[in-house]
This record gives C-alpha cells, structure tokens and sequence, in this order.
C-alpha cells in the first residue's frame, strides 16, 4: 500500500484561520467595550440617584436620625410622623392645590399655543417665516431674570398680583414648546393628508382640530410633562406674585420649614418627597407619550 505524505495546508485555509481568530478577538473587545459602558452609565445613574435616596431615607426618620454621625442611609425606626408633621406645620393641602391649579392650567395653555404656532410654521408659508420662528428661539436664549421686573410692574398695571392668572402668565407661552411641535408636526404629518382634507372641504381650523391634534398626541404628552414640570417646580414667580399662604405653591411652602437660625430637614424632606411624587405620578402615566415625542422630533 502507498505511503501518503500530507502536504501543507493550503493559504486560504490559514487565512481563514487568522481571520477567525481576528473576529474572536474584535467580539471579545467589543462586549468588553459594551461592558464598561453599561458599568459607566450604572454608576452615572446611582450618583443621580443617590440624593433622591437620601431625601426619602431622611424624610423616614426620627428627629434623633436626621443628624446623626456617621450618616446611615436605612432608618433604624422608620417612620411617618414627617409627612404628618407637614400638613400640621402648614397647609400644605392647599399649597399642592395651588401647585396643580397652575400647572394644569400653565400645561393646557403651552399645549394650545405650542401647537398652533408649530402647526403654523410647520405647513404654511408666510413672509418673514424664517425671521420670526428664529426670534422665537432667540426668546429662548433670554434668561428670565432679565425680563422678570418688567413682566412684574406689568402684572401689577393689570392688577393681578396675588392672582392665580398672575402666577399663569408667564407659562402661556414656551418658545421649546414651538419649536418641539414644528418638528413633530413637520415630520409626521404629510402635507398630502392636509391637501386631502381641504379637498373634501376641511377649514384650517378643522385641519387643526382633526388632524394635526390627533396625530400629534405623543408628541403633545411629552411637552405636556416638560410644561407640567417648569410650572410645577417654580419658585421665583410665585414669590414674587404672592404674599400670603392662599395663594402659595407647595415649593414656596416647603420654605416655611426653616428660618434664620433653625432647619427642620425631616419637614423639608418629607414635603420635598410629597412634590417630587406628584411629578413622578405624572411621568409615569405619560412615560410612552414622552419617548414617542422625543422619537418624532428627531425624524427626518
């Protein structure tokens, strides 16, 4: 029988070979890579997190915990007497109606007048369009310091100090809120839909009412919390607007809980937790509207 002598293997053998080991090795640096992110971005979210989790850990202690050395983040004796303690130093029931008032109101009004003005700049076209929606986000580039005096002596000619339509008056209008609603009205909404719809008769008002507000409901949910939010968490205006507790806001309120010499932390905490919750009840409910938005803002 013939000896069979085995020959060396063929290059693209070996090249396949290296190029194997090649993809191993750029697989294992990528999941390194992604490795390091995701631990990156954990560690990011716990410092974030982490005064949030010390707020509420303090709003369950005793007094006798608030202080202590070294700080403990779990409570020995958790307990609930600061958020009884809240509505028995304040009223601070009327301070959360007064909030919500004005944010619900403030938030109805953005959403009318955001989605007007971007349904306008998104699909008409008029002289000075292009000048006008760039003044508008020049207005957003203006602190609120700076015109805040003149919008006060204003309110004060109209008679509207400690008013609740004085405390609304500058969240009528949000110069993000048109602009995010010309992007998610520009991007999702065919101009051919609307060609069709004044075929068949449709005012631009009934465009308005019957289109463009019914597609646009992500997009509305997600300016609706950014508006909720900014007049909810204010506290500058409605100090300036108010002087007495019937018109106070919960974040005016929560100022009520320290003075010149003394700070009540497990009262402060506990009313700031009582705030916070209220903004993340409502984020929650309108989590889905919020990413769809964002997601449509940034098509193309």
């Amino acid at each position: 029988m013939a000896d069979t002598t085995l020959g060396p293997a063929p290059a693209s053998t070996a090249v396949d070979v290296r190029a194997r080991a090649r993809a191993r090795q750029g697989a294992t640096a990528e999941t390194i890579q992604s490795l390091l992110l995701q631990l990156v971005v954990l560690l990011g979210a716990a410092l974030m997190l982490l005064p949030l989790v010390w707020m509420v850990s303090t709003s369950l202690k005793p007094p006798s915990e608030v202080l202590t050395w070294p700080p403990q983040l779990i409570p020995k004796a958790p307990t609930l007497e600061n958020y009884a303690g809240v509505f028995e130093a304040a009223p601070f029931g009327r301070f959360f109606l007064n909030s919500l008032l004005v944010s619900i109101v403030s938030t109805v009004a953005i959403l009318a007048t955001s989605s007007l003005a971007g349904f306008v700049f998104a699909k008409y076209s008029f002289p000075l369009k292009t000048v006008l929606f760039v003044l508008v986000l020049a207005t957003a580039m203006v602190p609120f310091e700076t015109y805040m005096l003149p919008l006060y002596l204003l309110m004060k000619d109209l008679e509207w100090i400690n008013t609740y339509q004085g405390l609304v008056a500058p969240y009528v209008i949000m110069s993000f809120g048109i602009f995010f609603m010309r992007q998610a009205i520009g991007s999702s909404i065919p101009d051919e839909l609307l060609d069709a719809a004044r075929i068949d008769g449709s005012s631009e008002l009934g465009l308005y009412w019957r289109i463009i507000l019914p597609l646009s409901t992500g997009a509305l949910g997600a300016l609706g919390i950014f508006a909720f939010m900014q007049a909810w968490a204010a506290f500058i205006w409605p100090l300036l607007m108010t002087s007495s507790n019937d018109l106070s806001t919960m974040e005016l309120g929560l100022g009520l809980f320290q003075n010149r010499f003394t700070v009540d932390y497990g009262l402060i905490t506990a009313g700031s937790s009582l705030s916070f919750f209220a903004v993340l009840a409502a984020f929650l409910f309108f989590r889905r509207h919020i990413i769809q938005g964002i997601t449509l803002t940034g098509m193309k």
